[in-house]
């Protein structure tokens, strides 16, 4: 059995789709680190930082849930073989 770190492995390079998700994941997280440099922020930077969580963890959301359906589908494929 693949592990998820195997299947995210397949579908970067498969999937156009999780490709673009993880490259927004990681541009999200750079956005927020360069924001958190700051120690103290605007109100509209607080605003901003919970938008870049929020969004990155959408992201991320999806992700494992393509890593998920990618490993049903692989379990479904080997049991109906």
């Amino acid at each position: 059995m693949m592990t998820d770190d195997q299947i995210a492995a397949q579908l970067r390079t498969s999937n156009k789709e999780y490709r673009e998700l993880e490259d927004s994941h990681h541009q999200l997280d750079a956005e927020l680190q360069q924001l958190l440099k700051h120690h103290v922020l605007t109100p509209q930077e607080e605003v901003l930082k919970k938008q870049l969580q929020v969004e990155k963890l959408m992201k991320k959301d999806r992700m494992a849930a393509m890593v998920r359906d990618h490993r049903m589908s692989a379990e479904q494929a080997r049991t109906a073989g």
